[in-house]
């Protein structure tokens, strides 16, 4: 009971670092395209939930993530109305790169968690992996299409959902091999996002298709 007590408050933790991870990063996305108010709190809140709840409905998980935690709407909309003020204040020009740092942070923490959940319901590793990945990957590509941007996890060659699904694989062996839930799933978010700092520091890219 308590080891149980202890990873739901682990993945609760998780699940609001990364959502507040990829709320930055939409939130920074939106003042690059110079959205107005609305549009910025939209894309904001496609960034941070999106991944969420398209797994919450794959897994058939009632209520979705940001209806069972309603108290993080009011924390997104107090960033987003904060936010817009400072950069204006500060005539802040964001950049490209700059939404990817906290993006990366966000990867690594929702493919663990998401992993977890879908292996929690006793679904096959390879389905939990990839609901990890739609967990990590959705959010992002939801914020590029409002955005007018073909997603960037399909088409800039750096790899992205590939950080997911090796995170997603490190938690289900770290728990094939009888780690402690807590010690899997902060290994398996630590090796996700680390793996996408370091394509993003060395500039690694995939191949390119030239057919």
């Amino acid at each position: 009971m308590w080891n149980s007590a202890i990873l739901s408050w682990l993945h609760i933790a998780m699940e609001a670092t990364a959502t507040l991870a990829f709320a930055l990063s939409g939130l920074l996305e939106a003042s690059r395209k110079k959205l107005d108010p609305v549009g910025v709190c939209i894309v904001t809140g496609l960034a941070a939930f999106g991944g969420g709840t398209l797994r919450d409905v794959l897994l058939d998980r009632r209520p979705f993530v940001w209806v069972a935690h309603a108290q993080w709407l009011w924390v997104l909309l107090a960033l987003c109305i904060g936010a817009m003020f400072f950069l204006r204040t500060r005539h802040l020009e964001v950049t490209e790169r700059a939404m990817q740092w906290p993006d990366a942070i966000g990867l690594g923490l929702f493919s663990a968690s998401g992993t977890q959940l879908a292996l929690a319901q006793g679904l096959p590793a390879i389905v939990a992996v990839l609901m990890g990945v739609i967990t990590a990957a959705f959010g992002g590509v939801l914020r590029d299409i409002v955005c007018n941007e073909i997603p960037r996890a399909l088409h800039d060659h750096s790899p992205y959902a590939v950080c997911a699904f090796v995170g997603g694989w490190v938690l289900v062996g770290a728990t094939a091999l009888g780690w402690p839930p807590e010690a899997a799933m902060a290994t398996a978010a630590v090796v996700g996002a680390g793996l996408r700092v370091i394509v993003l520091w060395k500039g690694i890219s995939l191949p390119r298709w030239d057919g």
